[in-house]
């Protein structure tokens, strides 16, 4: 029998009023059944919960911050303790976020222009560049099953431009 892909994508059920659906997605550390609830271990730990206790939740997969990790302990040395994985312990899948959400929560302290953001670290107020590109790079030495896109984010309400002129940035 050849091996199974190592992602896939299984449709199970749309509701026929809303639309919600019912799904599970395969990556190479395993299924996670959707809908699904993903605790956020920014720092590759859930704060408050050994990883034994995470997995005790039923938690299928984990996500970790790009940003905060590439800050400390920087993602070379979560790749020489085998990634994420090694890092925190957890056999299941992991995503990992791009740093877009920082664009939002760390406004005050980043320069964005058509390349790349540039954040003043909230640890030591160094300078730490992320393109679109070196957010996939820094995702895959963190090993993470799921990367996410750098995705500019806003604050709401805000005018239709700079919404506008954000979501197509992000498209990219």
């Amino acid at each position: 029998m050849p091996p199974s892909p190592p992602f896939s994508f299984q449709l199970h059920h749309v509701d026929s009023d809303c639309r919600a659906r019912r799904s599970t997605f395969v990556t190479p550390h395993g299924p996670v059944e959707m809908p699904a609830f993903m605790p956020v271990g920014t720092l590759g730990t859930v704060k408050g919960l050994e990883i034994e206790q995470v997995r005790g939740t039923g938690t299928q997969m984990i996500l970790g911050n790009t940003y905060h990790l590439t800050l400390r302990p920087g993602e070379k040395v979560v790749e020489s303790l085998g990634g994420l994985h090694g890092f925190c312990g957890w056999d299941g899948p992991i995503l990992t976020d791009s740093g877009g959400f920082q664009l939002f929560s760390l406004a005050h302290r980043t320069e964005i222009s058509e390349k790349q953001a540039v954040f003043r670290s909230h640890i030591d107020g160094r300078l730490l560049e992320i393109s679109p590109e070196r957010a996939i790079e820094i995702q895959e030495s963190l090993g993470a099953d799921v990367a996410m896109v750098l995705d500019h984010v806003v604050e709401l309400p805000n005018c239709p431009e700079a919404i506008r002129d954000a979501s197509e940035r992000t498209v990219r």
